[in-house]
């Protein structure tokens, strides 16, 4: 049955929408796969990318020529070539020019390209000039030579090549990055010289593995003089596998007592990093710093100043400070996915890469080879036909004369092909001197030692090595220049502790019950004399010292850390502690402590439970805190209490029923967080059922120490012999306080002073 145009139409529409969504979504991302994202093994280029350069040779901007307008181009390239958007068509033009983004620019340009700092600050297109650079005739070069093939332009009036015949591997020298449908590339620059001799060894040694390549091949060479500091194991694992990360680290000097950073790491911004030193310097982070300034200019594209307080300043470590906290030092991500030269996408290790180049150089050459041994052919056998007629040249100008068909006559007579009677009947009157007798056989001589040499670069596989070898060494000669980006060894970098940048001294942290906190210098002052604001009061206060860290415990049971520098002046009412920290709904703080990592707390709730903890399990890192203690709903945490000795404490508990435990603190286990062991039993109805029975009070009972319960106006003094009455285990019920005594206002530990001999 033949189907008519309606019908293959109709039968078209009824696709599952599946189906058709799947193939034209398919369609879409191999287009951008292979026609605009990822570059070709071969030339190492985007399509956008080899149409620029083919536009600019057809305009004859060599690198010798005069600049033209890049607006030019761009039309020329949107017009014959590539019918997108003239934005990205100039934006593509531009990363071809700026020396900061291209190892070896592909074009020259004059005006305002952009600069380190800002790549896209260059002009518009109609004010900047451009022509191709020296570099940019390893690839054009052997272009008309048949080394590649050509296919219609867009419209099919013009053709295009598909590819360029690189002299050397630009995918690697170049490098290049994008980001297509589903996969991405990444592909760093490398040195020409070092690429040239790896070239060559690969070629003498078809055997040779990935690490015998990087014994040439150090690492990537990035426009910028930023060091590399990525081990050589790493980078050789990058070349193995194609894929990795290289970690760059700005240069730097000391001059004057001052830090001048004069390299950045490849796409990093002094405008950035300046912003991000200014911001710790704002946020005191950075005391030690007095200023800051940014003195790039076109004789110096980077110089970056950082000003020390004084000479006492370690600039080395203020240096690996800054390296451990902004864009001086920088990671490159590698992905070495490209279009092989059988047209697939696909990530690709060192010696894959050089070994399909090489294979890609080797067709291009034989193409080349081919090529010339065709127009040499066929201009032998023209000279040929020229030579037969000066021979006799007599005869021929007889025929000419008085035969009605010159081309068949001198054909049957000298035994001529058509080609070489075209060639002859088209010679002009001056060619027939002697002298051009002579120069046919000098060119045939020529042309015929260069049939020979050709022949046998194509027929000895060793002669045609030798000769890619010469290539290669020639174009390193040529276009090689020394390593950019230095290889170094270096620890790794490490930000500045808060006690590393902040003056130890005491302070004392003052925390109103409206959440407003501060810190005055100094443990002399009275917090009780401290004015708030209206309506506010003094929650709690504490004396530490500044480089000590302050942990604050809000009603949920989560622990926050902050640092004394942070906080506002005492002159002032302070600030909310929620500008510091982001608290649980509906929570609190309720208390703050300080002290030294290894140092332990009994940490507990007013449900009676509890546990041992060292203070730096209080500690985080999150603005959010985290959690110390489990709580139910109406349970309150309980100020954490200082534990001076934990095989001699005791700790003493009174629960709002008035009953009192006494037992060894070691009895309670060591924790992170959690809900801890039962400290004393409360009934779940006691004798107040409402509000029920809670932990009221909490004390650390060091050895050898007085108890005193206050109760109204009355107090209860216990001596250590008094308190065997109520010490027990831990998690008993207690025992009742006397009649009177049950109402706990306040309990104080006194410490019982050893007794002093006053004799002589």
């Amino acid at each position: 049955m033949i189907q008519t145009p309606s019908s293959r139409v109709e039968e078209f529409e009824r696709l599952p929408f599946k189906e058709f969504t799947q193939n034209a979504y398919l369609n879409y991302s191999m287009y951008v796969i292979l026609d605009r994202a990822l570059p070709h093994i071969g030339d190492g280029l985007k399509p956008v990318q080899r149409r620029i350069i083919y536009s600019m040779s057809q305009l004859g901007l060599s690198s010798t020529a005069k600049f033209k307008k890049s607006a030019r181009t761009v039309g020329d390239v949107l017009g014959k070539f590539h019918p997108h958007g003239d934005t990205a068509c100039y934006e593509a033009m531009v990363l071809m020019a700026q020396p900061f983004s291209l190892r070896y620019p592909l074009v020259d340009g004059q005006g305002n390209w952009g600069d380190p700092n800002d790549p896209k600050s260059f002009a518009a297109m109609r004010y900047t000039e451009s022509r191709l650079s020296r570099y940019a005739t390893i690839l054009l070069d052997e272009l008309e030579q048949g080394t590649v093939a050509w296919v219609p332009n867009f419209d099919g009036t013009l053709e295009e090549p598909s590819l360029m015949p690189a002299r050397l591997p630009n995918i690697l020298l170049n490098g290049t990055s994008g980001i297509a449908v589903g996969m991405a590339t990444s592909i760093p620059p490398h040195n020409l010289r070092e690429m040239a001799k790896a070239l060559i060894f690969l070629i003498e040694n078809e055997n040779a593995d990935t690490k015998d390549l990087c014994k040439f091949i150090k690492g990537p060479d990035f426009p910028t003089h930023a060091e590399i500091i990525t081990p050589a194991t790493e980078i050789g694992d990058i070349y193995e596998n194609g894929k990795g990360r290289v970690k760059m680290r700005a240069q730097y000097i000391i001059e004057d007592g001052e830090l001048v950073f004069t390299a950045l790491p490849y796409h990093a911004s002094t405008e950035k990093i300046y912003e991000q030193i200014a911001a710790q310097i704002t946020a005191k982070k950075l005391p030690m710093v007095s200023d800051l300034r940014d003195e790039s200019d076109h004789e110096e594209p980077t110089r970056l100043v950082v000003m020390p307080r004084s000479n006492r300043v370690d600039l080395n470590a203020l240096a690996d400070h800054l390296f451990a906290t902004t864009d001086l030092e920088k990671s490159f991500s590698i992905n070495m996915n490209m279009i092989g030269l059988d047209g697939r996408p696909g990530v690709k290790n060192l010696k894959g890469i050089l070994n399909e180049w090489l294979s890609f150089r080797k067709t291009t050459i034989e193409k080349k080879f081919r090529f010339r041994l065709e127009k040499i052919v066929s201009r032998l056998h023209i000279l040929e036909g020229f030579k037969t007629v000066f021979l006799n040249l007599d005869q021929v100008i007889e025929i000419i004369r008085r035969t009605d068909d010159p081309a068949k006559e001198l054909m049957d007579t000298f035994n001529l092909s058509e080609i070489q009677v075209k060639a002859v009947l088209e010679i002009r009157l001056r060619q027939l001197a002697k002298l051009e007798e002579i120069k046919i056989t000098e060119e045939m001589a020529a042309l015929s030692k260069e049939k020979a040499h050709l022949d046998k670069l194509l027929n000895s596989p060793r002669a045609f090595k030798a000769f890619m070898i010469k290539e290669i060494e020639e174009d390193a000669k040529s276009f090689g220049d020394k390593r950019r980006s230095p290889i170094k060894k270096r620890k790794d970098a490490e930000a500045f502790s808060v006690t590393d940048i902040i003056e130890v001294e005491p302070v004392t942290i003052i925390l109103s019950t409206n959440g407003w906190i501060r810190t005055a210098k100094g443990h002399e002052i009275d917090p009780a004399n401290v004015k708030f604001r209206t309506g506010d009061h003094l929650l709690c206060h504490l004396r530490t010292r500044s480089d000590k860290p302050i942990v604050l415990i809000d009603t949920s049971g989560r622990a926050y850390t902050l640092f004394s520098h942070a906080l506002p002046s005492a002159r002032g009412n302070g600030e909310p502690v929620t500008g510091h920290l982001t608290l649980a709904p509906d929570a609190t703080i309720c208390t703050m402590i300080a002290a030294e990592d290894e140092d332990l707390f009994l940490n507990a709730a007013d449900n009676g439970y509890g546990y041992i903890i060292k203070f730096n399990d209080f500690l985080t890192n999150f603005k959010n805190g985290k959690a110390v203690i489990t709580l139910s709903p109406n349970d309150q945490p309980m100020a954490p209490l200082p534990i001076s000795d934990v095989n001699s404490d005791n700790v003493a508990a009174i629960t709002t029923d008035g009953r009192m435990l006494i037992f060894p603190v070691n009895e309670l286990p060591r924790l992170k967080k959690g809900k801890g062991n039962k400290i004393i039993h409360i009934s779940a109805s006691g004798k107040s059922p409402n509000p029920p029975e809670k932990l009221k009070f909490l004390k650390i009972l060091p050895l050898n120490s007085k108890l005193v319960i206050y109760s109204g106006k009355h107090f209860l003094r216990l001596t250590p012999d008094n308190q065997q009455n109520y010490t027990s285990t831990r998690g008993r019920r207690g025992k009742l306080l006397p009649r009177g005594y049950r109402k706990v206002n306040n309990l104080e530990i006194i410490p019982i002073q050893p007794a002093t001999d006053d004799t002589d």
